[in-house]
Protein backbone atom coordinates (compact mmCIF):
# COMPACT_ATOMS: atom_id res chain seq x y z
CA UNK A 1 0.00 0.00 0.00
CA UNK A 2 1.15 3.77 -0.46
CA UNK A 3 1.63 4.14 3.26
CA UNK A 4 3.96 1.39 3.76
CA UNK A 5 5.65 2.07 1.00
CA UNK A 6 5.86 5.65 1.81
CA UNK A 7 7.50 4.49 5.08
CA UNK A 8 9.92 2.58 3.46
CA UNK A 9 11.31 5.14 1.07
CA UNK A 10 11.31 7.92 3.82
CA UNK A 11 13.47 5.81 6.44
CA UNK A 12 15.96 4.68 3.92
CA UNK A 13 15.22 1.18 4.83
CA UNK A 14 16.96 -1.36 2.81
CA UNK A 15 15.74 -4.67 3.76
CA UNK A 16 12.85 -6.82 2.38
CA UNK A 17 9.44 -5.51 3.74
CA UNK A 18 6.54 -7.25 3.34
CA UNK A 19 2.56 -5.68 2.51
CA UNK A 20 0.63 -8.71 4.79
CA UNK A 21 -3.01 -6.49 4.40
CA UNK A 22 -4.58 -9.70 4.68
CA UNK A 23 -2.38 -10.65 7.46
CA UNK A 24 -1.98 -14.07 6.28
CA UNK A 25 2.12 -13.98 6.64
CA UNK A 26 1.31 -12.64 10.23
CA UNK A 27 -0.66 -15.13 11.27
CA UNK A 28 1.61 -17.96 10.16
CA UNK A 29 4.98 -16.83 12.52
CA UNK A 30 2.60 -15.62 15.05
CA UNK A 31 3.12 -12.05 14.63
CA UNK A 32 0.37 -10.28 16.66
CA UNK A 33 1.28 -6.83 15.71
CA UNK A 34 4.30 -4.63 14.66
CA UNK A 35 7.51 -4.14 14.62
CA UNK A 36 7.88 -7.88 14.74
CA UNK A 37 11.07 -9.72 13.60
CA UNK A 38 10.90 -13.70 12.22
CA UNK A 39 14.04 -15.34 11.79
CA UNK A 40 14.01 -18.55 9.96
CA UNK A 41 17.38 -20.98 10.16
CA UNK A 42 18.32 -23.11 7.33
CA UNK A 43 16.66 -26.23 8.97
CA UNK A 44 13.17 -24.47 8.75
CA UNK A 45 13.11 -23.70 12.83
CA UNK A 46 11.22 -20.13 13.07
CA UNK A 47 12.36 -17.76 16.12
CA UNK A 48 9.92 -14.71 16.25
CA UNK A 49 10.63 -11.34 18.25
CA UNK A 50 8.22 -8.91 18.91
CA UNK A 51 9.05 -5.20 19.27
CA UNK A 52 12.14 -3.06 18.32
CA UNK A 53 15.58 -4.82 18.55
CA UNK A 54 19.07 -2.75 19.07
CA UNK A 55 21.71 -2.98 16.43
CA UNK A 56 23.42 -5.61 19.00
CA UNK A 57 20.08 -7.72 19.37
CA UNK A 58 19.61 -7.47 15.69
CA UNK A 59 23.16 -8.55 14.76
CA UNK A 60 23.58 -11.85 17.48
CA UNK A 61 20.30 -13.36 15.64
CA UNK A 62 21.93 -12.74 12.17
CA UNK A 63 25.43 -14.55 13.66
CA UNK A 64 22.78 -16.94 15.25
CA UNK A 65 21.71 -17.85 12.00
CA UNK A 66 24.59 -17.84 10.29
CA UNK A 67 26.78 -20.40 12.51
CA UNK A 68 23.28 -22.77 12.91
Amino acid sequence: GGDMQDFVIENGLSFENINDGAGEIFARFNVPYQPAWVFIAKDGTVTTKIGVLSDLELEQELNRLATS
